[in-house]
């Protein structure tokens, strides 16, 4: 009897890890160790992105043994999209108005096309158009930036669809001004050497650029009058109006702007498992994420898959509807 039933057991056990390698939990999908190599495309090292996006990277490899996630230095919104498309990235920060004119051909996807090969797996934080200035250049208003010499952000990016939407709502045109075509840190490294009046910014605030100008030079944020709010909002479903709150780059008071919002997106090729596994470690993690970076305070599963213009990934609206966050 001794000998039949340590065979018994024996088989038992077996059994049990024959189911256990071959996924006999329905949860093991959810559980699972995530690995394998992906890079990251995130945005200029002296803007919000880029520490944001090293933030998650950091807490997802945390989590998963076997995962390398690579945080890539890159020109931003458009740029990151490219990447995505052409399978030189995996996994991208970007606006979500930038995502719509890719996915649509419109702005400064008009000439290249069309791009849809990517996939939402949700919006993170608020990015804040901010118009700041030279104190001495005499720019309170947006109707100020006419005859002056503005950086309206990279070629192609979303901060100069920002800034033509913004001037177009006070019957302006790139024409009407001297344009400059610079990044973050060259548009105030620009104003610091008087080359420029003014720059537009599309960030989490406080963005890094900007507080590093502020802290040795005096400068103007420009708000956005009521009148302009009213068409940006009509116009453009994907901006809220937002607040930049007194003293966060030394201002006395609060201004008034309007925001898009940071998201994060992947190769619509990824599978499903991976995608769900990496949605829920996103939020499974918040609380790491916003002990390293600040914007990770914003992570809010509750609204995270709302506004979102162009398709959620399968995986990311799998884990959603799980949470009841989506019917």
């Amino acid at each position: 009897m001794k000998k039949k039933a340590i065979a018994l057991l024996l088989v038992v056990l077996m059994m049990s890890m024959m189911l256990t390698a071959c996924g006999g939990d329905d949860n093991n999908e959810q559980t699972a160790g995530l690995t394998g190599d992906y890079i990251f495309a995130s945005g200029g090292t002296s803007g919000a992105y880029y520490p944001y996006a090293g933030a998650v990277a950091q807490a997802w490899m945390n989590e998963f043994e076997g995962l390398n996630v690579t945080v890539q230095a890159t020109g931003a919104s458009a740029e990151n999209i490219n990447l995505i498309a052409k399978d030189e990235a995996d996994i991208a920060i970007v606006q979500n108005d930038t995502m719509t004119y890719a996915y649509n051909g419109t702005e400064g996807f008009t000439e290249s096309g069309a791009v849809t090969d990517f996939a939402v797996v949700g919006t993170v934080y608020s990015e804040v158009v901010q118009i700041i200035a030279r104190a001495d250049s005499g720019i309170s208003s947006v109707a100020d930036l006419a005859g002056k010499t503005v950086s309206v952000g990279d070629l192609g990016s979303g901060v100069e669809a920002n800034a033509k939407q913004i001037l177009a709502a006070n019957n302006l045109t790139f024409e009407d001004l001297k344009t400059q075509h610079l990044g973050f840190s060259a548009s105030t490294e620009a104003m610091k050497d008087g080359q420029c009046d003014a720059a537009f910014i599309t960030a989490g605030i406080p963005t890094t650029a900007v507080m590093e100008y502020a802290n040795t030079n005096d400068m103007v944020i420009v708000p956005i009058d009521q009148q302009t709010m009213d068409v940006l909002l009509n116009d453009y479903p994907y901006y809220t109006e937002f607040v930049i709150p007194a003293d966060t780059y030394g201002n006395a008071e609060d201004i008034t702007t309007v925001a898009v919002k940071a998201t994060i997106i992947v190769r619509d090729d990824l599978d499903e498992d991976t995608v769900y596994t990496l949605t829920k470690s996103l939020f499974d993690n918040q609380e790491a994420i916003a002990n390293a970076n600040s914007k990770g305070a914003e992570l809010d599963i509750n609204t995270a898959a709302q506004g979102i213009p162009t398709p959620l990934h399968p995986g990311a609206e799998k884990y959603y509807k799980e949470a009841g966050v989506l019917e």
